[in-house]
């Protein structure tokens, strides 16, 4: 999963790093924008859902059910702030994805009977994208989340090429980037080189079992 950033982009248009990216080999694509007016985050969304539907990549909106709902994306990730995951998922459907972050052990048990997707484990690593975290799980507290929950796991935070493996072999069945990609001078490369990683580590995985 690609979580934007435009800031990271350098100037250079959200939508063509993202699409690099897509042709690198990114399934999902999470939308986040934390400054946008909700006109311009809603305008952003229908441009971006419009180049991502012919590649049948699916399009989440981080924490905003509203701008989801607008333009008819495939799904939300949710933080312990954002409106809750009942309410959510009757606003969007059965049929929606809807993504949670995890920061705390206490959250981790919460989710437990929740229907969500996937769990958020956040962040893995301490990253500058993510500053409002409970602090960092690192790989022992991941691999503690793979133990207990029933959810599939996504972790984010302070990911790139040196950690993913780790990461993938430590418990995630799917990783979240942002600055691995979208700060990266080439995105499609970028992601090229995570998606063979990961795929690496999951092959070494299956084969040691």
């Amino acid at each position: 999963m690609l979580v934007t950033d435009r800031d990271l982009c350098q100037g250079r248009c959200l939508e063509d790093v993202v699409m690099q990216a897509v042709r690198g080999g990114v399934a999902w694509v999470q939308l986040r924008e934390k400054q946008l007016p909700t006109r311009v985050f809603v305008e952003q969304a229908l441009r971006l859902k419009e180049r991502l539907a012919p590649a049948g990549v699916p399009l989440l909106v981080n924490d905003r059910v509203d701008v989801a709902l607008a333009v008819g994306a495939d799904g939300v990730h949710l933080g312990q702030q954002d409106m809750s995951v009942p309410i959510a998922r009757r606003l969007l459907g059965p049929g929606a994805i809807v993504g949670l972050s995890v920061e705390r052990w206490e959250d981790v048990e919460e989710a437990q009977d929740l229907e969500v997707d996937y769990l958020g484990v956040s962040p893995v690593f301490a990253t500058a994208t993510k500053t409002d975290t409970k602090g960092a799980w690192g790989l022992p507290g991941l691999a503690r989340i793979r133990a207990y929950s029933r959810h599939p796991l996504v972790a984010i935070g302070g990911l790139n090429a040196a950690n993913i493996a780790d990461v993938v072999r430590a418990g995630a069945d799917g990783v979240a980037v942002v600055s691995a990609i979208c700060g990266a001078p080439e995105p499609q490369h970028a992601a090229v080189d995570l998606v063979r990683r990961m795929r690496a580590a999951t092959s070494s995985q299956g084969e040691g079992d």
